[in-house]
């Protein structure tokens, strides 16, 4: 499989993964995302305790209902999120796999306009060299 895909293993899909993401991790806002990131052990580049936790991103994308009431403009603009996530996540992933950390994250957008991808790109990308400045 390319390294540019994004298959059913990276897509954060357990709701106690979501949950735990939402309570414990840490966010933040870059226009028009805002996102949260949740890192899973870590201690001198071994991961303690939990032995399913392998070292990798799980992603979650998500456009409320209450800032876009149509299904085909929500479906729009979580495709656009997912291919800029998808074109630019190498960097995030490496960082990852080399500290052996496994690394839950979502981005819900959260503007009432439906930009265009370029800016929905840029901001993917603010986004990940944070979180990767982070790790």
């Amino acid at each position: 499989m390319s390294e540019n895909s994004l298959p059913r293993v990276e897509r954060l899909r357990s709701l106690s993964a979501i949950r735990r993401l939402f309570a414990e991790g840490e966010g933040g806002f870059v226009y028009p995302f805002r996102y949260m990131c949740f890192k899973e052990c870590s201690v001198g580049g071994e991961c303690v305790g939990d032995d399913s936790v392998s070292g990798g991103v799980e992603v979650m994308f998500s456009v409320p209902k209450k800032f876009h009431k149509r299904a085909n403009k929500r479906n729009v603009l979580k495709r656009r999120s997912r291919e800029a996530y998808r074109l630019h996540k190498q960097q995030l992933v490496a960082k990852a796999a080399e500290q052996g950390i496994a690394l839950d994250m979502a981005l819900v957008y959260s503007t009432k306009e439906v930009l265009s991808y370029k800016t929905i790109e840029y901001a993917v990308q603010r986004i990940l060299g944070q979180v990767c400045s982070r790790l």
